[in-house]
């Protein structure tokens, strides 16, 4: 009997794209990566579209089976990625962004890092020539400004926190996740502030990249909001005491 792995991705009004994500993710199933039984978790984080709908049927038809979580009100990106992990069951665990602007084929790079490595993280920062479809200037310009910050402030030594391809081993990140209170972009920072906190290793790793020109990510306002909470993660941390590393 084949060991189970995970894969969670989060969708908030997703109805244009995500039968193309559930088509990607069947076909890359079809080649059972890792030699694992794949647990697919999709967390509707409040659509108001008809994402969950598009999702199950075209599932159906792939024959893939998609387990939906779904609630009525738009909580964050976060929010639904805590969500899916909670509920998730497999080992290793891999969560990908539904555009899947890095390929689910890029899984096994991280991979080849997790048995010395608790947790590895898709990175655009390392070696741009895999970044083959770039955001605009202005996005770039803000996300090393902000990842400047986020060093500064968190996690010292990661070049790119934001790239939505992280592998977890499945305890660590439920483990992680449990204690994790961010419900929106700064979640992956949060997560690996924890990570550091317990002395778990990060690998970062330079994955495939193409920039989706329908990102729900709105400029100022979200990177006002990812700065804030970002400034809050120490303090919201704060008196607690970090579990050992096993």
């Amino acid at each position: 009997m084949k060991k189970s792995a995970s894969l969670v991705i989060p969708a908030y009004n997703e109805a244009g794209r995500i039968e193309e994500c559930v088509h990607g993710v069947a076909e890359w199933l079809r080649s059972a990566p890792g030699g694992f039984s794949w647990e697919v978790i999709l967390v509707d984080d409040g659509s108001t579209d008809d994402t969950v709908r598009r999702a199950r049927e075209r599932a159906k038809a792939e024959g893939l089976a998609l387990e939906v979580l779904a609630y009525p009100e738009n909580r964050g990106k976060g929010a639904a990625i805590r969500t899916g992990v909670l509920a998730s069951t497999g080992d290793p665990l891999l969560v990908s962004d539904v555009d899947l602007s890095t390929p689910l084929s890029e899984y096994d790079k991280l991979a080849e890092r997790l048995p010395s490595q608790p947790i590895a993280i898709g990175s655009r920062a390392l070696q741009q020539d895999l970044v083959r479809k770039r955001q605009a200037f202005y996005r770039v310009l803000l996300g090393r400004a902000g990842n400047r910050l986020i060093q500064l402030l968190a996690v010292p030594g990661i070049q790119d926190t934001q790239c939505g391809f992280k592998l977890f081993r499945g305890d660590v990140a439920r483990e992680l996740f449990r204690e994790a209170r961010i419900d929106r972009f700064a979640w992956d920072v949060e997560i690996l502030y924890l990570a550091r906190r317990r002395g778990l290793a990060i690998a970062e790793v330079p994955v495939l990249w193409f920039n989706s020109p329908e990102s729900k990510v709105r400029v100022v306002r979200d990177a006002i909001q990812t700065l804030w909470d970002v400034t809050r993660i120490r303090w919201m941390h704060r008196g607690e005491r970090p579990a050992r590393p096993d």
